[in-house]
């Protein structure tokens, strides 16, 4: 059985998410360049207190933007597919595992739900200072795509990663995107009012 090299780090990849990479560490060297060498991907899981999460996603090394004298790489990779991890291997000086793919189950998220998640996402963009367009090309699920595009709440993340359909994911960040606007605004104001002449508008 094939073995996915592992990169166990404190964020949460979605496929069709892009992740900028900076490699120092010896071992990783090693491993992203056996991954370059062989354009072979590599598996992001999420690093906890003990041990990593059992689900996480392969990523695929689109570009390599730097070298550094020191043997330092700069890399782009993009989130893939997930997968489970079945069983840990520890023979390499990085982590690999057997895995097993994790397909969505068939069906689309309901309309209201997405028009839901993307009012909420387009405020909370507003109220951060951001514009622009911000859903990636890559053929991934919108809510991966709206998920990955803002720095939410590991745990949820982790959650929607977890998540096998796509209507059940869609239902579960629109919710969470309303539950934490209010907070958002409160904040957005607070700033405001501090940068203005101290006038409550």
């Amino acid at each position: 059985m094939t073995l996915l090299p592992l990169f166990p780090l404190e964020v949460v990849l979605f496929p069709g998410t892009a992740l900028p990479l900076h490699i120092f560490e010896p071992r990783y060297k090693e491993m992203i360049g056996e991954c370059l060498s062989t354009k072979t991907p590599f598996g992001v899981v999420r690093a906890l207190e003990q041990g990593t999460a059992q689900i996480g996603c392969t990523a695929e090394i689109v570009e390599l933007t730097k070298r550094y004298s020191d043997g330092r790489i700069d890399i782009v990779t993009q989130g893939q597919n997930r997968f489970e991890m079945l069983q840990l291997d520890r023979e390499r000086s990085f982590l690999r595992a057997e895995i097993l793919m994790l397909p969505d189950e068939p069906g689309e998220a309901e309309q209201k739900e997405k028009e839901r998640a993307l009012k909420a996402h387009k405020e909370i963009l507003s109220l951060a200072g951001a514009g622009g367009e911000v859903l990636s090309a890559a053929p991934s699920p919108l809510s991966f795509q709206l998920a990955g595009s803002l720095p939410l709440d590991l745990d949820f993340k982790q959650k929607l990663l977890s998540t096998l359909s796509e209507r059940e994911r869609m239902h579960q960040l629109a919710a969470y995107l309303e539950s934490i606007l209010p907070g958002l605004r409160r904040a957005a104001r607070a700033k405001e009012k501090a940068g203005g002449n101290g006038h409550v508008r």
